[in-house]
């Protein structure tokens, strides 16, 4: 009787639990799409941004690559505070601390809009790590890799937007500077909203001793693990195409070494990222539903592999317009995978930390490789303006060396997909 009375009031409270992590959930999914929005804007206005600050397309690229600077150590940072402290009391303020960003940006003095960029990265690595946690704290493990993957389609989705409607409107007028201010009063928007709509944290276990005893426990066990290292290089050598390649330098390379006007470069460029759309949530799904991740990394890093070859050196024409970097952007989303890798090899406790780990890792690829790959392009080209196909062929080669090792360190990662632990429990039981 006591059973009976009890089981449907527990019912509803799960029930009620769920709506409201699924409510969080989204809230921090729209913030990261608005914060992939902006790290991708800068590609299709380099050379507004080049006349307004008076520096070269490289100087351009040095300061938006700032982003990549606060972004990957605030990664650390993001993980061990949503452990510790949730995302109620994290991610509104962080979605301020962009919007502040992006109007330090607006200023179009070149410091601050270094300092701008630095901590739009700093404060938007909070969305990502934030909409992790909350999904793979509130709904089961079995969803993990499409939930993953769900959440890198809303920023992806941001990506899109930040090249599909920002370039047409610069292209039709609209001021770049115009463009900062309002996407700084919306990031102070949006962190209101969230401050008012999260719900509250459930507060967290008491863990003995100190703070930063605990913390550096955390990271020391995340750390230590291979197989930790090994999701971080992988990711890392799988998004650096887009976030270096496309997001930087694709519009440029398609006006310059294949003479497209900028309308048409906008749009075959935002291929790329809207790809990602289709693919995070497709390959996490398929990852669920095959319970298993390596296969699916492998199987769609060769895919990346053949679409970078034939971006660099095919023949145009071939293939229809947005083809080959709608595929090459579903292929990519294989690069979210690792996240979900990371925290099935570590600890449940740690998850939070085990994605700052990984996003840490990844991102240090771009923020380090994003000024090198834009050295070698200037280098090959001897410093002229323009550029030519061979001079882009000739910097980013290496993309295709980078997707090939990822490939081989697939290979040596431990298969953590619920298939595996469902035939390890089964031989228990046998």
């Amino acid at each position: 009787m006591v059973q009976a009375a009890i089981h449907p009031t527990g019912k509803v409270e799960r029930t009620t639990g769920i709506r409201m992590a699924t409510v969080a959930w989204i809230l921090t999914s729209v913030y990261y799409f608005y914060q992939y929005a902006l790290r991708s804007a800068p590609a299709v206005m380099m050379p507004e941004l080049s006349n307004a600050f008076n520096i070269s397309a490289l100087g351009v690229a040095s300061i938006v690559g700032f982003f990549y600077y606060g972004y990957s150590p605030f990664s650390l940072v993001a993980g061990a505070a949503m452990d510790r402290i949730g995302p109620r009391r994290l991610v509104p303020g962080a979605a301020f601390v962009v919007g502040i960003g992006a109007l330090l940006f607006a200023t179009g003095n070149t410091q601050l809009a270094g300092v701008g960029r630095f901590i739009q990265g700093a404060g938007g690595v909070f969305a990502l790590v934030g909409a992790i946690y909350i999904a793979t704290k509130n709904f089961p493990p079995s969803r993990a890799a499409t939930l993953i993957g769900a959440t890198q389609m809303f920023g992806m989705a941001g990506g899109s937007a930040g090249q599909f409607v920002v370039g047409p409107l610069i292209g039709h007028g609209l001021g770049w500077q115009t463009f900062w201010i309002a996407m700084g009063v919306a990031g102070l928007v949006i962190g209101a909203v969230l401050f008012v709509l999260l719900p509250k944290d459930e507060k967290a276990a008491a863990v003995p001793g100190s703070w930063f005893k605990s913390t550096a426990s955390a990271f020391a066990t995340v750390f230590k693990n291979p197989q930790s290292i090994l999701c971080g290089l992988i990711a890392g050598l799988l998004f650096i195409p887009t976030t270096i390649f496309d997001m930087i330098w694709g519009v440029r390379y398609l006006q310059e070494a294949h003479g497209l006007e900028y309308g048409a470069a906008v749009m075959r460029s935002a291929t790329v990222p809207f790809g990602w759309i289709i693919g995070c949530p497709l390959l996490g799904l398929v990852s669920d539903r095959i319970g298993r991740r390596k296969p699916v990394i492998i199987g769609a890093a060769l895919v990346l592999f053949a679409c970078l070859l034939w971006i660099l050196y095919g023949k145009p024409g071939v293939f229809p317009p947005y083809v080959i970097g709608l595929v090459a952007g579903i292929a990519s989303g294989a690069a979210m995978l690792p996240y979900t890798i990371i925290k099935e090899a570590n600890p449940p406790q740690f998850g939070g930390t085990a994605t700052g780990v990984v996003n840490f890792l990844n991102f240090t690829f771009s923020a380090l490789l994003g000024p090198v790959f834009g050295w070698m392009l200037l280098n090959v080209a001897g410093g002229a303006k323009q550029m030519q196909l061979s001079h882009y062929q000739s910097a980013f080669l290496p993309l295709l060396y980078g997707v090939a090792i990822a490939i081989l360190l697939t290979l040596a990662l431990k298969e953590t997909g619920p298939a595996v632990h469902a035939a390890t429990t089964s031989g228990k039981e046998n």
